[in-house]
């Protein structure tokens, strides 16, 4: 294997500045943001948006190993930056030691600091999908980066299904893939269902106006909980909060009131971008080590299916790590705690050869 050296554009550092994350006390080296605009970005249905802005953070020195972490969906790189996964990762002697690795953690089309429909156009704004998610991130580490290689991709939710799409259709950019929370299986069954009635509740609501509302339609807040309630939590964990109705009310009374400031069309546009997602006809493409993290509560990916066992077969390296249910484990939500999969990551990277270009 050859031992390729890394280029990053001068511009790249020059944007970057400092991100004030005072909540995130760990041993690592503050994150620092910057923008890239695309020009004339062309997404699946054929629209073009000309300047499509992607916002991004890093941690770490841009000569250390790059690491890409993607985020879930409503999330952005600052969702990754807490105790809870950064703070079990990125610290000194961790699995993602920043101090030897450049971490990059992109902000999603429509989501975060980057491109959305609340930026002005509302409705207007192209439908974008997870294929056209992952062009723009490839396109950002590639382009505007100056990455050729990443020793690791690691995604959660959205973001396990985002790496998948980069490992099909970039097989050779990452030594190794780790997909958390996901399946590289055609969005469908129960996951899709309430997808599509989270985003039709808050459609059907009247003051939601066909998108060209005046204030927050109230289904918003509603259909957010309702959502993160039937598909993330755990079913031994929530029994553990709210084993009686009273105790249940006061857990769905404290979400209810808990600060929300999302958007409307930002939140169904997040949604529904996982229409079409279907990464299963390209597995026997991936080259790179895949280490798939679910949980075994996972109410989007249960695993009692069978699809991750069938899916994982057609790998030419890959292995499942599920990650047993308990009153600590909170279903989908597991993956967001690294400390459940912290030595899996450690054991993959050590088993998984440097690649060059």
């Amino acid at each position: 294997m050859r031992v390729m050296t890394l280029l990053r554009t001068a511009a790249a550092g020059a944007a970057l500045s400092l991100i004030a994350l005072a909540a995130v006390a760990a041993d690592y080296p503050a994150p620092r943001e910057g923008d890239w605009t695309v020009k004339d970005f062309k997404f699946h249905t054929g629209d073009v948006l000309p300047e499509l802005r992607l916002h991004y953070t890093t941690v770490g020195d841009p000569k250390g190993e790059p690491v890409v972490v993607l985020h879930g969906t409503t999330g952005s790189a600052a969702s990754m930056l807490t105790p809870g996964f950064a703070g079990e990762l990125f610290g000194v002697g961790q699995p993602l030691d920043a101090s030897k690795y450049y971490i990059v953690l992109p902000d999603a089309i429509g989501h975060g600091k980057s491109s959305k429909p609340s930026d002005g156009l509302k409705t207007k704004f192209p439908k974008y999908n997870y294929d056209d998610m992952a062009a723009a991130q490839y396109r950002l580490l590639t382009e505007h980066l100056g990455l050729k290689h990443v020793r690791l991709v690691i995604g959660n939710s959205m973001g396990g299904m985002h790496a998948w799409v980069l490992g099909v259709a970039h097989p050779g950019f990452m030594d190794a893939l780790i997909p958390m929370a996901s399946q590289p299986s055609e969005m469908g069954s129960r996951n899709w269902m309430l997808r599509r009635l989270l985003t039709e509740t808050i459609r059907r609501d009247p003051t939601y106006a066909g998108g060209e509302y005046t204030a927050q339609p109230p289904a918003l807040r509603v259909a957010n909980v309702f959502f993160a309630l039937a598909t993330s939590g755990g079913t031994l964990a929530l029994q553990k909060q709210g084993p009686t109705g009273e105790s249940a009310d006061k857990l769905v009374d404290a979400r209810l009131a808990a600060p929300f400031n999302a958007d409307a069309n930002d939140y169904i546009y997040q949604w529904d971008s996982s229409r079409g997602y279907n990464p299963s006809p390209g597995l026997e493409k991936i080259d790179a080590a895949v280490l798939a993290i679910n949980s075994a509560d996972d109410e989007r990916n249960p695993p009692e299916t069978g699809i991750m066992e069938r899916e994982m077969k057609r790998l030419k390296n890959g292995r499942l790590y599920l990650i047993p249910a308990s009153t600590e484990t909170s279903g989908h939500g597991t993956t967001g705690f690294a400390r459940f999969y912290k030595q899996q990551i450690q054991d993959l990277l050590q088993a998984t050869p440097k690649r060059g270009m």
